[in-house]
């Protein structure tokens, strides 16, 4: 996107994000039909369509980003910053700020970390870099961009833009408690892909507080997973984990400290999407129950 005339530099900034795979709209009639000659030919002139397989819409392309879009919880955002003198005169005391605001707070970004002060950009040169944000508030979080330089007048200006994302949650995560006759417990937790595609959990594990240990029951004798090597999730398919949470000994002995070692753990997910993106979410501090409930 170019600035306005009346700055004399320009401001592009582009999500950086894995591509979507495209392919090719099918459009089939019967052969005796009078469409099907016009069907055929527009699939065989589609740029996206595989030679021979046409109908099956096996596509070999892929969509590059078209706009900000959303982001999932625990994702890191990516975005290419460019500044770039269209003018035929350099501009001096060129320098970039980034902030990302979301609706509790403002982080500011690290953007041109090499560089130790405002730049010189002499006509057709542009001072770029690449920054990094790993999301953890659902909502609507604005990038702003701001760009200072000064004129050949001599006279500090600068210019701002905004770009809006919105990021949303991309599991959903229950737990369920079972106290035994002993003083363990059993933790059953559900997870639930609730993204728009497939996604591949890497890890699931439940990290205990000081107050107990975990053994996890999602493994048979012998060390392999219940799961297969790569657990696969399609959009709203869901999976179950247990663990045993224990007391340590020092707890267990005093009834009274068990009574108040509510804190069990926290669980530690991380996934890839099926264009290998990565995310990570850890659920706040999950609470020892007396009866069985489902907490979220």
């Amino acid at each position: 996107m170019v600035e306005p005339t009346e700055h004399l530099l320009a401001l592009k900034v582009m999500r950086l994000t894995r591509p979507t795979l495209i392919s090719p709209q099918i459009l089939t009639a019967e052969p005796k039909d009078v469409p099907q000659y016009s069907f055929q030919k527009i699939l065989h002139s589609d740029a996206t369509s595989v030679a021979g397989c046409e109908t099956l819409a096996a596509g070999q392309f892929m969509l590059l980003p078209q706009s900000f879009g959303n982001i999932y919880l625990g994702e890191t955002f990516s975005s290419y910053v460019c500044v770039h003198n269209c003018r035929a005169h350099p501009v001096s005391n060129v320098s970039v700020k980034a902030d990302l605001q979301s609706n509790n707070s403002r982080v500011s970004l690290p953007i041109h970390a090499d560089k130790t002060g405002p730049v010189t950009l002499n006509p057709e040169e542009t001072l770029d870099d690449v920054i990094h944000h790993e999301v953890k508030e659902i909502g609507t979080h604005i990038l702003v961009c701001e760009v200072s330089y000064m004129t050949p007048a001599g006279l500090e200006t600068s210019f701002r833009k905004f770009f809006k994302f919105q990021v949303v949650k991309p599991l959903d995560v229950k737990t369920k408690f079972y106290n035994a006759e002993t003083d363990d417990v059993y933790l059953e937790a559900q997870i639930q892909n609730i993204t728009v595609g497939p996604i591949c959990l890497e890890k699931v594990e439940l990290e205990s507080s000081e107050q107990y240990t975990v053994i996890s029951l999602n493994t048979l004798s012998t060390g392999e997973s219940v799961f297969s090597s790569k657990t696969m999730l399609q959009p709203q398919n869901s999976c179950q984990f247990l663990y045993c949470i224990r007391p340590i000994p020092e707890i267990a002995r005093d009834p009274s400290a068990l009574k108040a070692a509510n804190n069990i753990g926290k669980l530690d997910i991380v996934w890839r999407s099926n264009l290998g993106e990565r995310g990570r979410l850890q659920t706040s501090q999950l609470q020892r129950c007396v009866s069985i409930s489902w907490q979220r």
